[in-house]
C-alpha cells in the first residue's frame, strides 16, 4: 500500500511536526496520528492551512491528535472550525468549505500502536505511575519515539480508513452579544444563556441546566 498524502520535503514534514510537538508539549503516538490525519487530508482536500474558517475539521475525541490537528490545519476552537463531538473515536472529518469536498479519516481496526513496540506499554505503565527510575524514563522516551517514528512512516491506508463523505457543510461560526448574568453578574454570549422566571441565567447558575448534568 503506498502513501497518498503529500507531506513536502522530509526537513518540512519534521519541521511542522515540531510545530505539533512544542504546541503540544511531548512526543506522543497519538500527536504523531493526529498529525498524519491532518496531512492527508490537507493533501487530499487540496488545502492550505485555513486562516479563517476556510477548512473545517470535526473531531470525536478530544486527545493529543487534536493539538497536532489544530496546528496543522489551522481548525482551531477559537475560531469557530474545530467542532467537537464527544463519540470516543479516533475519527476526524475535514471539510473543505470552497469546494464542499469532505473526508472522514478513521482509526483502521487493524493498526495496533503496541505491536509497533511490545516494550512500550511494561514502560509506560511505571512512568504514568511515578515508580520508573531515570533510566527507566530514558528508555521509555526511546520507545515513544521509535513509535513515533513509525506512525509517521507508515502508508495512510494501514493507519486510516479513509473515505469521501458527503457531509453538510456547517455554518461559520457565530459572534453572539454577551449580556449579565442575573445572578453571578458575569457577562455570557446570549447563545448560552438560559431563561428562568425571566431573568437571565448562565449555565452555571442556572438550577434547572445543573440538574441535567
Amino acid at each position: 500500500m503506498c502513501n497518498n498524502s503529500d507531506p513536502g520535503t522530509p526537513g518540512e514534514a519534521r519541521d511542522r511536526f515540531a510545530e505539533a510537538v512544542a504546541f503540544h508539549g511531548h512526543v506522543c503516538p497519538g500527536l504523531a496520528i493526529g498529525y498524519r490525519a491532518a496531512e492527508i487530508a490537507l493533501s487530499r482536500l487540496s488545502s492550505g492551512r485555513s486562516r479563517d474558517e476556510e477548512l473545517v475539521t470535526i473531531t470525536e475525541n478530544d486527545a493529543c491528535g487534536v493539538d497536532a490537528i489544530q496546528v496543522l490545519t489551522g481548525c482551531t476552537a477559537g475560531k469557530g472550525n474545530l467542532l467537537f463531538r464527544d463519540h470516543g473515536k479516533q475519527a476526524f472529518t475535514f471539510i473543505n468549505r470552497k469546494t464542499g469536498a469532505a473526508i472522514r479519516v478513521a482509526a483502521n481496526p487493524s493498526f495496533d500502536i503496541e505491536s509497533l513496540d511490545p516494550g512500550l506499554a511494561a514502560l509506560r505503565k511505571r512512568v504514568m505511575l511515578g515508580e520508573a527510575t531515570g533510566a527507566e524514563r530514558a528508555d521509555f522516551q526511546e520507545h515513544v519515539n521509535r513509535v513515533v517514528d513509525a506512525i509517521l512512516k507508515a502508508p495512510d491506508d494501514d493507519l486510516f480508513i479513509i473515505r469521501k463523505v458527503d457531509q453538510t457543510i456547517p455554518e461559520p461560526a457565530r459572534i453572539f452579544r454577551s449580556v449579565p448574568c442575573a445572578k453571578c453578574g458575569e457577562m455570557t454570549a446570549e447563545s448560552r444563556i438560559r431563561v428562568e422566571d425571566g431573568k437571565f441565567l448562565c449555565y452555571a447558575c442556572s438550577e434547572n441546566y445543573s440538574r441535567c448534568l
